[in-house]
């Protein structure tokens, strides 16, 4: 039996009991949309990470200090406050394939503008900030090395504290306050949107770092260091000059552990991208228990087609047919039924990953693989539900099913 005549005698057979068919295509019509929605809202929710990762900066590197053990208790990465400005200076003299380095201090503060309040993080840091975050000015103009030197009361607002503050007015040449200090705002910085770890990164003041240390925290230190490599095949080796600068200043043991880390944006991305692709595997192995419950009422259909067709079953073998045949003819029903029921999925399940995808405002991702993974899902549903309905026709007795009522 040729393939043609296989599906002919599928369809012929299936459009003899069309409510039945329609039933049974149906769940897998929303196996297969669960699935590919699923799995494309997690790709949409990478791309999205990934897009976020490279929002952080160019050739990124994050110095952080480490963690400080005391009374045998050891604190969480970042207690030890150990890094300063002599390292930075030290890192941009001594690490030639660091291009710029910024020292950042933190703060949360309250922010006033005649009437109106707001709550924002104001980070203090050197020109080079906006440089290492390619960060643009939506209106006015940066601070510069005198700013960071006089530690003088300027300051750059994010979009939403713009927004809050200064909503029917231009937030440039206005001053604010900042806890009991007033401040000049010199620009106001283009919308950058959520970081990767969920934060509103518009939600943000930034100062020179010297304002920030002397006149809101009162402290000497710094809370990191921004590092920008000279190019992306040159970050590991600025890694690993930044440690060997660090580890001598801060007089290390030779085999001791670093009192500091340093994360590349290479090693924010692959663990971004890998909590990612969990979900996507766990979203994707939920929906497809939908799946499976759709290949079990595709089996349950089959076998009671097989009981009803019998005597027919024992016709077709008593003309000729062999039980390879009856097997391949139940075989083509089954994956027939599942193909009917697996493009309107993947269809209706790319809709419903553009839905999702909008309503969080990730990149829609719609790839060739995705309508492959469907029709391979379809097909394989088929195969693995019919084949045991298949096998029971094949296997009956031609006396005993001409016989069959």
């Amino acid at each position: 039996m040729d393939t043609l005549v296989l599906v002919r005698v599928a369809a012929r057979s299936l459009a003899q009991r069309k409510l039945r068919s329609f039933l049974a295509a149906l769940g897998l019509v929303v196996g297969v949309a669960s699935v590919v929605t699923m799995v494309s809202a997690g790709q949409a929710a990478k791309a999205q990470v990934s897009r976020q990762i490279e929002g952080l900066g160019t050739n990124l590197l994050l110095v952080t200090p480490g963690a400080v053990v005391g009374s045998g208790v050891r604190s969480g990465a970042g207690g030890k406050l150990n890094l300063s400005l002599t390292d930075v200076e030290a890192i941009r003299g001594e690490c030639p394939s660091a291009a710029v380095a910024c020292p950042t201090v933190r703060a949360s503060v309250p922010l006033a503008y005649s009437n109106r309040n707001w709550s924002a993080m104001i980070q203090g840091c050197s020109p080079e900030y906006l440089q290492i975050r390619s960060w643009s000015l939506a209106s006015g103009a940066p601070f510069g090395a005198e700013a960071v030197r006089s530690a003088s009361k300027v300051c750059l607002l994010g979009q939403a504290v713009a927004e809050r503050l200064f909503p029917d007015e231009d937030a440039v040449g206005k001053s604010v306050r900042i806890r009991k200090l007033i401040f000049r705002v010199l620009g106001v910085l283009e919308e950058k949107g959520q970081s990767a770890s969920g934060q509103d990164q518009d939600d943000i003041v930034l100062a020179p770092f010297t304002t920030v240390q002397r006149a809101i925290r009162g402290v000497t230190y710094i809370d990191s260091i921004l590092v920008s490599a000279v190019a992306p095949d040159r970050i590991e080796a600025a890694r690993e000059e930044i440690q060997t600068v660090l580890r001598r200043r801060h007089k290390l043991a030779s085999g001791g552990p670093d009192d500091f880390t340093v994360r590349s944006q290479t090693e924010l991305g692959e663990m971004a991208n890998q909590a990612a692709s969990i979900m996507t595997l766990l979203l994707g192995g939920i929906a497809s228990v939908s799946l499976l419950v759709g290949g079990i009422g595709i089996m349950n259909i089959m076998l009671v087609t097989v009981t009803e067709r019998t005597r027919e079953i024992g016709v077709r073998m008593a003309v000729g047919a062999r039980g390879r045949d009856i097997m391949l003819q139940f075989l083509a029903e089954a994956v027939t039924i599942c193909l009917l029921g697996g493009l309107p999925g993947a269809a209706l399940g790319w809709l419903g990953a553009a839905g999702v995808a909008s309503s969080f405002g990730w990149p829609m991702v719609l790839e060739a693989k995705s309508f492959a993974l469907a029709l391979g899902f379809s097909t394989a549903t088929g195969v693995f539900f019919g084949i045991y309905p298949a096998w029971r026709a094949s296997r009956l007795d031609p006396v005993e099913a001409l016989r069959y009522e």
